[in-house]
């Protein structure tokens, strides 16, 4: 069995008033300077930030809260009508049962987004904000470079998109690497883009598989659609929190209070991008799912290009943006560039004071 914890971090279950959540710590060395608090993305847990938590200065406190359904965290239903305030609002639980006060937010892919929600519902609780691979703050999929809906029901996007073989094999706890579809074939293919090399890859696999599956969880349920490719997002699960139906964090751009924005992203990262082979559409595009409409009907959508044009907006309405674009790297900076993301990391965090 893959030992979870490496040396130097504490593992904590918290009994906070909406979940009992697994939190991790990297305690601080005396009085610390300031909480940075790590939010994991999607198929993942709270283990995949040791690394980098291990790697701050000895004066920070390093936490990373395990989203309900991951980790060793309640497995509870996840409420997508909500967009990820499930999340956000478990994290904020959390976050006051222990007491931290305000503090610094790093978040990964759909950790991201939890993030930019839980800044737009308590923008005087945080510090500063890292986006390490965000999603787009209109979710994933079906959306023009607006935002704005390719079809009315988000066709496409959600629960429906999950590939049946990857969950299965994540319920059964597959650890093996022959099949494309394993959690160790999706993470050497998808989560970063060199893999061979990189250390604890039984870890972060072990860490995919504390994955809870089924319609209240990952991926969730779909409804059915008269628009390509013939299903839409449900009210339940984890991938329709992302759907564009149920998420919109635009509204980042109105907050009178606006932390600065540090946004890290690799330039070879499979699933966030403007040509995601996550997207449905862009899959079409390829010729990969049959009966594609065209790129009038259902164009791939622009993820980093509207985070972009998002986060711009942001600083001209007075906030402020650092991007941080590393070469060859996948969805998994953190992993991948480990030294440069701790550095960025590092002069962010002492910029924010």
């Amino acid at each position: 069995m893959t030992e979870m914890l490496l040396p130097g971090i504490v593992a904590h279950s918290v009994p906070a008033p909406r979940l009992t959540a697994a939190v991790l710590e990297r305690p601080a060395e005396g009085e610390p300077v300031g909480t940075v608090v790590f939010v994991h993305g999607n198929v993942s847990s709270s283990h995949s930030y040791q690394p980098t938590m291990l790697a701050l200065p000895p004066q920070w406190r390093a936490l990373a809260v395990d989203l309900r359904g991951f980790g060793g965290s309640e497995v509870k239903p996840v409420d997508a009508t909500r967009g990820l305030r499930d999340f956000s609002d478990d994290v904020a639980s959390v976050l006051e049962t222990l007491g931290t006060g305000a503090v610094h937010l790093v978040g990964w892919s759909m950790g991201a987004g939890v993030v930019l929600q839980y800044l737009l519902d308590n923008p005087d609780a945080v510090l500063s904000v890292t986006l390490e691979s965000p999603i787009s703050p209109y979710g994933f999929g079906g959306t023009a470079l607006d935002g704005s809906l390719l079809t009315p029901d988000a066709a496409g996007t959600g629960g429906g998109g999950g590939n049946p073989d990857f969950i299965a094999r994540l319920a059964a706890g597959d650890l093996g690497g022959e099949e494309q579809t394993s959690p160790r074939s999706v993470y050497r293919t998808a989560y970063v883009a060199q893999p061979d090399g990189l250390p604890h890859e039984d870890l972060w696999v072990a860490s995919m598989l504390t994955t809870a599956t089924g319609e209240d969880n990952y991926p969730g349920d779909s409804v059915p659609s008269e628009n390509w490719p013939g299903f839409a997002p449900g009210p339940r699960g984890v991938l329709n929190t992302m759907a564009p139906t149920h998420l919109n964090l635009s509204g980042i751009t109105e907050l009178e209070t606006k932390p600065a924005i540090l946004w890290i992203r690799g330039d070879a990262d499979a699933i966030v991008s403007d040509t995601s082979a996550f997207d449905l559409n862009f899959l079409g595009q390829l010729g990969a799912i049959p009966g594609w409409p065209g790129a009038e009907v259902a164009p791939p959508q622009p993820m980093v290009s509207q985070t972009r044009a998002v986060l711009e907006r942001y600083a001209s309405a007075g906030g402020s943006l650092r991007e941080v674009v590393f070469e060859g790297c996948g969805h998994s900076p953190h992993l991948e560039q480990a030294e440069s993301f701790v550095a960025a990391l590092l002069e962010h965090l002492d910029a924010a004071g």
